[in-house]
Protein backbone atom coordinates (compact mmCIF):
# COMPACT_ATOMS: atom_id res chain seq x y z
CA UNK A 1 0.00 0.00 0.00
CA UNK A 2 2.68 2.52 1.22
CA UNK A 3 4.23 2.35 -2.23
CA UNK A 4 0.95 3.00 -4.25
CA UNK A 5 0.47 6.12 -1.63
CA UNK A 6 3.69 7.26 -2.74
CA UNK A 7 3.74 7.27 -6.14
CA UNK A 8 0.18 9.33 -6.33
CA UNK A 9 1.63 11.79 -4.27
CA UNK A 10 4.88 11.92 -6.64
CA UNK A 11 2.70 11.92 -9.54
CA UNK A 12 0.12 15.05 -8.37
CA UNK A 13 3.75 17.06 -6.88
CA UNK A 14 2.16 16.99 -3.49
CA UNK A 15 5.64 16.58 -1.43
CA UNK A 16 9.10 17.43 -2.36
CA UNK A 17 11.74 15.00 -3.24
CA UNK A 18 13.72 15.29 -0.18
CA UNK A 19 10.28 14.24 1.84
CA UNK A 20 9.77 11.40 -0.20
CA UNK A 21 13.02 10.11 0.13
CA UNK A 22 12.62 10.37 3.39
CA UNK A 23 9.19 9.00 3.45
CA UNK A 24 10.29 5.15 5.41
CA UNK A 25 10.84 7.47 8.35
CA UNK A 26 7.08 9.08 8.28
CA UNK A 27 3.81 7.93 9.25
CA UNK A 28 2.23 7.69 5.86
CA UNK A 29 -1.17 8.58 7.32
CA UNK A 30 0.14 11.99 8.08
CA UNK A 31 -0.52 12.55 4.42
CA UNK A 32 -3.93 11.49 4.49
CA UNK A 33 -5.62 14.90 4.25
CA UNK A 34 -3.16 15.51 1.18
CA UNK A 35 -4.53 12.48 -0.44
CA UNK A 36 -8.41 13.61 0.03
CA UNK A 37 -7.46 16.74 -1.28
CA UNK A 38 -6.00 14.99 -4.40
CA UNK A 39 -9.26 13.30 -4.57
CA UNK A 40 -11.38 16.64 -4.91
CA UNK A 41 -9.88 18.34 -7.59
CA UNK A 42 -10.82 18.57 -10.66
CA UNK A 43 -11.12 15.47 -13.32
CA UNK A 44 -11.44 15.68 -17.14
CA UNK A 45 -13.53 13.00 -17.58
CA UNK A 46 -15.66 11.72 -14.59
CA UNK A 47 -17.23 14.63 -13.09
CA UNK A 48 -17.90 14.26 -8.91
CA UNK A 49 -20.54 17.04 -10.19
CA UNK A 50 -22.13 15.36 -12.37
CA UNK A 51 -22.92 12.21 -9.94
CA UNK A 52 -23.87 14.07 -7.05
CA UNK A 53 -26.44 15.76 -8.78
CA UNK A 54 -29.60 14.76 -8.04
CA UNK A 55 -28.33 11.36 -6.59
CA UNK A 56 -31.33 9.42 -4.68
CA UNK A 57 -28.84 7.91 -1.67
CA UNK A 58 -28.57 8.26 2.11
CA UNK A 59 -24.96 7.85 2.33
CA UNK A 60 -23.55 5.51 -0.84
CA UNK A 61 -21.54 7.98 -2.74
CA UNK A 62 -22.38 11.23 -0.74
CA UNK A 63 -18.72 11.59 -0.11
CA UNK A 64 -16.81 10.91 -3.45
CA UNK A 65 -12.90 11.00 -3.98
CA UNK A 66 -12.17 11.40 -7.71
CA UNK A 67 -8.43 10.62 -9.32
CA UNK A 68 -6.85 11.03 -12.44
CA UNK A 69 -5.09 7.82 -12.43
CA UNK A 70 -3.86 5.71 -9.65
CA UNK A 71 -2.71 2.18 -8.97
CA UNK A 72 -5.83 0.30 -7.71
CA UNK A 73 -8.87 2.26 -6.65
CA UNK A 74 -9.08 -1.14 -3.82
CA UNK A 75 -5.77 -0.32 -2.78
CA UNK A 76 -6.67 3.66 -2.04
CA UNK A 77 -9.87 3.22 -0.73
CA UNK A 78 -7.95 0.66 1.74
CA UNK A 79 -6.05 3.55 2.88
CA UNK A 80 -8.33 5.94 2.95
CA UNK A 81 -10.12 3.68 5.28
CA UNK A 82 -8.05 4.16 7.51
CA UNK A 83 -8.05 7.70 7.86
CA UNK A 84 -11.52 8.74 9.30
CA UNK A 85 -13.88 8.74 5.69
CA UNK A 86 -17.38 7.80 6.63
CA UNK A 87 -20.02 4.94 5.79
CA UNK A 88 -20.40 4.62 1.57
CA UNK A 89 -17.65 6.83 0.60
CA UNK A 90 -16.79 6.35 -3.46
CA UNK A 91 -13.26 6.70 -4.81
CA UNK A 92 -13.01 6.56 -8.09
CA UNK A 93 -10.29 6.68 -11.13
CA UNK A 94 -10.20 7.36 -14.58
CA UNK A 95 -7.30 5.05 -14.92
CA UNK A 96 -5.73 2.10 -13.17
CA UNK A 97 -2.24 1.13 -13.81
CA UNK A 98 -1.86 -1.84 -11.33
CA UNK A 99 -6.21 -2.68 -10.94
CA UNK A 100 -6.68 -5.69 -8.56
CA UNK A 101 -8.69 -8.64 -9.21
CA UNK A 102 -9.28 -11.90 -7.12
CA UNK A 103 -6.06 -14.59 -6.63
CA UNK A 104 -3.49 -11.22 -6.70
CA UNK A 105 -4.23 -10.58 -10.51
CA UNK A 106 -3.54 -7.34 -11.91
CA UNK A 107 -3.98 -5.27 -15.21
CA UNK A 108 -4.45 -1.95 -16.53
CA UNK A 109 -7.73 -0.28 -16.43
CA UNK A 110 -7.54 2.63 -19.28
CA UNK A 111 -9.73 5.85 -19.75
CA UNK A 112 -12.75 4.63 -20.44
CA UNK A 113 -14.53 2.22 -18.31
CA UNK A 114 -15.68 2.65 -15.02
CA UNK A 115 -13.30 2.10 -12.19
CA UNK A 116 -14.73 2.50 -8.26
CA UNK A 117 -14.61 1.18 -4.99
CA UNK A 118 -16.94 1.46 -2.05
CA UNK A 119 -16.04 1.52 1.50
CA UNK A 120 -18.16 0.35 3.94
CA UNK A 121 -18.78 0.23 8.04
CA UNK A 122 -20.93 -2.72 8.19
CA UNK A 123 -21.80 -5.16 11.29
CA UNK A 124 -20.83 -8.03 9.70
CA UNK A 125 -19.22 -11.38 10.08
CA UNK A 126 -16.56 -12.83 7.84
CA UNK A 127 -19.29 -15.74 6.83
CA UNK A 128 -21.56 -12.96 5.62
CA UNK A 129 -18.88 -11.44 3.44
CA UNK A 130 -19.45 -13.17 -0.33
CA UNK A 131 -23.13 -12.20 -0.37
CA UNK A 132 -21.60 -8.53 -0.23
CA UNK A 133 -20.51 -9.60 -3.65
CA UNK A 134 -23.31 -11.66 -4.74
CA UNK A 135 -25.66 -8.48 -4.01
CA UNK A 136 -22.95 -6.56 -5.71
CA UNK A 137 -23.40 -8.71 -8.85
CA UNK A 138 -27.07 -7.96 -8.96
CA UNK A 139 -27.05 -4.28 -8.31
CA UNK A 140 -24.43 -4.07 -11.48
CA UNK A 141 -26.77 -6.61 -12.94
CA UNK A 142 -30.05 -3.89 -12.35
CA UNK A 143 -28.01 -0.93 -13.45
CA UNK A 144 -27.07 -2.67 -17.42
CA UNK A 145 -30.38 -3.49 -17.55
CA UNK A 146 -31.79 0.23 -16.20
CA UNK A 147 -29.29 1.24 -19.49
CA UNK A 148 -31.16 -0.96 -21.88
CA UNK A 149 -28.21 -3.96 -21.72
CA UNK A 150 -30.28 -7.31 -22.41
CA UNK A 151 -28.92 -10.59 -21.40
CA UNK A 152 -27.26 -9.50 -18.50
CA UNK A 153 -26.16 -12.51 -16.32
CA UNK A 154 -23.69 -13.19 -12.57
CA UNK A 155 -21.40 -15.86 -13.40
CA UNK A 156 -19.89 -16.90 -9.57
CA UNK A 157 -18.86 -15.49 -7.74
CA UNK A 158 -17.93 -11.72 -9.29
CA UNK A 159 -18.33 -11.27 -13.04
CA UNK A 160 -21.32 -10.02 -14.86
CA UNK A 161 -21.55 -11.37 -18.30
CA UNK A 162 -23.45 -10.19 -21.60
CA UNK A 163 -24.18 -12.83 -24.07
CA UNK A 164 -21.77 -15.23 -22.42
CA UNK A 165 -18.79 -12.44 -22.01
CA UNK A 166 -17.66 -10.45 -19.21
CA UNK A 167 -18.40 -7.02 -18.89
CA UNK A 168 -17.26 -5.93 -15.50
CA UNK A 169 -15.89 -7.79 -12.50
CA UNK A 170 -16.01 -7.29 -8.47
CA UNK A 171 -13.43 -7.95 -6.15
CA UNK A 172 -14.62 -7.56 -2.27
CA UNK A 173 -12.03 -7.20 0.64
CA UNK A 174 -12.20 -6.59 4.06
CA UNK A 175 -9.97 -4.81 6.26
CA UNK A 176 -9.40 -6.40 9.94
CA UNK A 177 -7.94 -6.15 12.93
CA UNK A 178 -8.01 -7.83 15.85
CA UNK A 179 -10.50 -10.47 13.58
CA UNK A 180 -12.72 -7.89 13.51
CA UNK A 181 -13.92 -6.64 10.80
CA UNK A 182 -13.21 -2.41 10.93
CA UNK A 183 -14.68 -2.24 7.18
CA UNK A 184 -14.98 -3.94 4.11
CA UNK A 185 -13.49 -2.72 0.08
CA UNK A 186 -16.14 -3.37 -2.53
CA UNK A 187 -14.30 -2.74 -5.94
CA UNK A 188 -15.73 -2.43 -9.28
CA UNK A 189 -14.77 -2.74 -12.76
CA UNK A 190 -16.76 -1.67 -15.59
CA UNK A 191 -15.76 -2.01 -18.93
CA UNK A 192 -17.71 0.83 -20.42
CA UNK A 193 -16.95 3.37 -23.05
CA UNK A 194 -13.92 0.96 -24.90
CA UNK A 195 -12.92 -1.33 -27.61
CA UNK A 196 -12.31 -5.00 -26.81
CA UNK A 197 -8.93 -4.45 -28.93
CA UNK A 198 -7.75 -2.28 -25.74
CA UNK A 199 -7.45 -5.29 -23.72
CA UNK A 200 -4.54 -7.62 -23.68
CA UNK A 201 -4.88 -10.07 -26.93
CA UNK A 202 -5.64 -12.91 -24.06
CA UNK A 203 -8.72 -11.61 -22.80
CA UNK A 204 -10.17 -9.78 -26.10
CA UNK A 205 -12.20 -13.45 -27.19
CA UNK A 206 -14.44 -13.68 -23.67
CA UNK A 207 -14.55 -10.01 -23.20
CA UNK A 208 -17.15 -7.50 -24.41
CA UNK A 209 -18.17 -4.13 -22.88
CA UNK A 210 -20.95 -1.65 -22.77
CA UNK A 211 -20.26 0.08 -26.13
CA UNK A 212 -20.27 -3.12 -27.66
CA UNK A 213 -23.12 -4.01 -26.66
CA UNK A 214 -25.13 -1.10 -26.82
CA UNK A 215 -23.47 0.20 -30.21
CA UNK A 216 -22.81 3.35 -29.03
CA UNK A 217 -20.56 5.61 -25.84
CA UNK A 218 -23.14 6.33 -23.10
CA UNK A 219 -21.84 9.03 -20.20
CA UNK A 220 -19.44 7.18 -17.37
CA UNK A 221 -20.88 9.71 -14.78
CA UNK A 222 -24.99 9.17 -15.41
CA UNK A 223 -23.67 4.98 -14.98
CA UNK A 224 -21.65 5.59 -12.23
CA UNK A 225 -24.57 7.54 -10.38
CA UNK A 226 -27.53 4.63 -11.48
CA UNK A 227 -25.08 1.76 -9.94
CA UNK A 228 -24.41 3.92 -6.61
CA UNK A 229 -28.39 3.87 -6.19
CA UNK A 230 -28.98 0.46 -6.84
CA UNK A 231 -26.27 -0.03 -4.37
CA UNK A 232 -27.45 1.09 -1.66
CA UNK A 233 -30.99 -0.60 -2.10
CA UNK A 234 -29.39 -3.87 -2.10
CA UNK A 235 -26.82 -2.50 0.67
CA UNK A 236 -30.29 -1.63 2.98
CA UNK A 237 -31.49 -5.38 2.35
CA UNK A 238 -28.14 -7.15 3.11
CA UNK A 239 -27.85 -4.83 6.22
CA UNK A 240 -31.97 -5.37 7.45
CA UNK A 241 -30.73 -9.86 6.29
CA UNK A 242 -32.85 -9.74 3.40
CA UNK A 243 -30.31 -12.53 2.13
CA UNK A 244 -32.91 -14.67 0.62
CA UNK A 245 -34.36 -11.57 -1.31
CA UNK A 246 -30.76 -11.06 -2.73
CA UNK A 247 -29.87 -14.90 -3.43
CA UNK A 248 -33.30 -14.96 -5.50
CA UNK A 249 -32.44 -11.75 -7.81
CA UNK A 250 -28.92 -12.97 -7.66
CA UNK A 251 -30.49 -16.75 -9.23
CA UNK A 252 -32.76 -15.30 -12.08
CA UNK A 253 -29.94 -14.39 -13.22
CA UNK A 254 -27.25 -17.03 -12.69
CA UNK A 255 -24.93 -17.88 -15.22
CA UNK A 256 -23.29 -20.87 -13.52
CA UNK A 257 -26.27 -22.55 -12.39
CA UNK A 258 -26.87 -25.31 -14.57
CA UNK A 259 -23.88 -26.02 -16.46
CA UNK A 260 -20.74 -28.21 -16.10
CA UNK A 261 -17.69 -26.17 -14.67
CA UNK A 262 -14.22 -27.06 -13.61
CA UNK A 263 -13.94 -25.64 -10.39
CA UNK A 264 -10.74 -24.47 -9.15
CA UNK A 265 -10.44 -23.64 -5.24
CA UNK A 266 -7.39 -22.67 -4.11
CA UNK A 267 -4.14 -24.74 -3.10
CA UNK A 268 -4.85 -26.25 -6.64
CA UNK A 269 -8.08 -28.73 -6.16
CA UNK A 270 -8.86 -28.66 -9.35
CA UNK A 271 -12.13 -30.79 -10.34
CA UNK A 272 -15.46 -30.91 -12.92
CA UNK A 273 -18.47 -30.54 -11.70
CA UNK A 274 -22.09 -29.57 -12.23
CA UNK A 275 -24.13 -26.64 -10.85
CA UNK A 276 -26.52 -26.94 -9.16
CA UNK A 277 -27.39 -23.70 -7.29
CA UNK A 278 -26.64 -21.41 -4.67
CA UNK A 279 -26.95 -21.80 -0.84
CA UNK A 280 -28.06 -19.16 1.57
CA UNK A 281 -24.34 -18.31 2.72
CA UNK A 282 -23.44 -17.64 -0.97
CA UNK A 283 -21.22 -20.67 -1.65
CA UNK A 284 -21.91 -22.32 -4.84
CA UNK A 285 -23.43 -25.72 -4.65
CA UNK A 286 -21.82 -28.20 -6.80
CA UNK A 287 -22.09 -32.14 -8.44
CA UNK A 288 -19.03 -33.48 -8.49
CA UNK A 289 -18.69 -36.58 -11.63
CA UNK A 290 -18.72 -39.48 -8.73
CA UNK A 291 -22.12 -37.94 -7.30
CA UNK A 292 -20.31 -36.05 -4.18
CA UNK A 293 -22.14 -33.05 -3.29
CA UNK A 294 -20.08 -29.87 -2.58
CA UNK A 295 -20.34 -26.20 -1.45
CA UNK A 296 -17.59 -24.32 -2.90
CA UNK A 297 -16.82 -21.14 -0.44
CA UNK A 298 -14.08 -19.37 -2.14
CA UNK A 299 -12.32 -19.98 -5.82
CA UNK A 300 -13.30 -20.18 -9.51
CA UNK A 301 -15.72 -22.15 -11.99
CA UNK A 302 -14.13 -22.08 -15.75
CA UNK A 303 -17.56 -23.24 -18.02
CA UNK A 304 -16.76 -25.76 -19.93
CA UNK A 305 -17.92 -26.06 -23.32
Amino acid sequence: MQKEIVNLLKKEKKVSEETLNEIHNIDLNDFSNIVKEIGKSDTEYIKASEISKDLNTEYVGQNLYVYKEVSSTNTLAKFLSLNDVENGTVIISEKQTGAKGRSGKQWESPLGGVWLSIILHPNVEHSKLPLITLATGVAVAKTLEEIGVENTEIKWPNDIMINGKKVCGILTEAVAKFNTIESVIVGVGIDANLDVDQFPEELQEGTTTLKEELNREGNENLLIKIFLEEFEKISEQFNNEGYEDILKEWRKRSYSIGKIVEVREPFNTYYDAYVLGIGKEGALVVEKIDGTLVKVISGECIIKN
